[in-house]
């Protein structure tokens, strides 16, 4: 399994449009109904920052998100109104209250 997080902050005027942004590649993922991966986003207290957490069951799976028009319009428009450029760590768990696969 691999794990990545992903942090970054957006102008304040696209805060909303990136919330849509995001909640259309989660859309398409759930119709898609790969099990193998696991993508959550975060919107941080300051309203402006955002965190991506994703966990991938196989390799087939870390492809599946930049293979979707809708991520590919989500990494476009962000490109543009980014005000802190995404950093992006590959993560270990260690323990989870629930199954994570």
């Amino acid at each position: 399994m691999k794990i990545v997080r992903v942090q970054y902050t957006v102008q304040v005027e696209f805060v909303e449009q990136n919330k849509k942004n995001i909640q259309a590649v989660m859309d398409e993922l759930r119709s898609i109904g790969n099990n193998d991966i696991k993508y959550s986003a975060y919107q941080l207290s300051d309203n402006k920052a955002f965190m991506h957490l994703v966990h991938y069951n196989s390799e087939e799976a870390q492809e599946l998100p930049s293979n979707l028009e809708s991520f590919k319009h989500f990494q476009k428009e962000l490109k543009e109104n980014l005000e802190v450029p995404p950093n992006a760590e590959d993560i270990e768990i260690v323990d989870s209250s629930t199954p994570v696969f």
